[in-house]
């Protein structure tokens, strides 16, 4: 709780002024994160969680894509929330996103959504800022609804990439209280294992960025019938 708390000052700290022009300049270095989206293809009717929501620029796109699913998001910046807020309201979205302040490493947080599971998870470089990125992964795992898909899209290591790029690249994101996971791939397989879901990983340019999903199994008598 504690942590969480940190957690929440820090970013509230980080994001107080840059939550009014993030997404102008975060569109050149979030790399993929329109991919995620195209990937998303939520079932009719389906909820779709995201973790780490920030200005909800990703929840308005994904909710434009899919005008048949409804949205919810979670973040545990206030300050970030009121922009999504109003984000949310000027794209006339309020009535199928609904946010929520909390820690995306609590599996709990999501409850007073009244949503029991989601369709799809997703996190959209929000790993690399979060201090429990792990406990933040298994805490979707446990939202996931049968026959649902976590997508996780985040910084790679680079490895396609000079190494003077790499350098300069890690150290301004340090700036931001940003860490690239080098383990990223390594706890989706051991998530993968524990949950009995299905994992795929491909680097994105050149290592840049790095794209996952995993996809839990539909549970016994299901078919999956009305899915996309």
């Amino acid at each position: 709780m504690r942590e969480a708390a940190e957690t929440a000052r820090l970013m509230d700290g980080v994001y107080r002024r840059q939550r009014h022009f993030y997404d102008l300049t975060r569109k050149y270095y979030l790399l993929g994160r329109d991919l995620l989206i195209d990937e998303l293809q939520p079932p009719d009717g389906g909820a779709v969680l995201e973790l780490g929501c920030g200005t909800g620029r990703n929840l308005i796109a994904a909710a434009r894509r899919y005008p048949d699913a409804r949205f919810y998001g979670l973040d545990i910046s206030r300050q970030m929330l009121e922009t999504a807020r109003t984000n949310i309201d000027k794209a006339r979205l309020s009535d199928r996103i609904t946010l929520i302040e909390g820690d995306a490493a609590n599996p709990a947080a999501t409850e007073r959504l009244g949503v029991p599971a989601f369709d799809r998870v997703f996190y959209s470089y929000t790993l690399s800022m979060i201090p429990i990125w792990r406990e933040a992964l298994a805490a979707g795992a446990a939202r996931l609804k049968d026959g649902g898909c976590i997508h996780v899209v985040d910084f790679g290591q680079q490895e396609g990439l000079p190494g003077w790029f790499r350098n300069l690249l890690f150290a301004w994101l340090k700036s931001f209280h940003v860490t690239p996971r080098a383990e990223l791939e390594a706890e989706l397989q051991n998530l993968a294992q524990k949950t009995g879901t299905d994992l795929t990983v491909r680097p994105l340019y050149r290592g840049y960025a790095e794209y996952a999903e995993l996809r839990k199994a539909e549970a016994a008598g299901q078919d999956g019938a009305g899915r996309r």
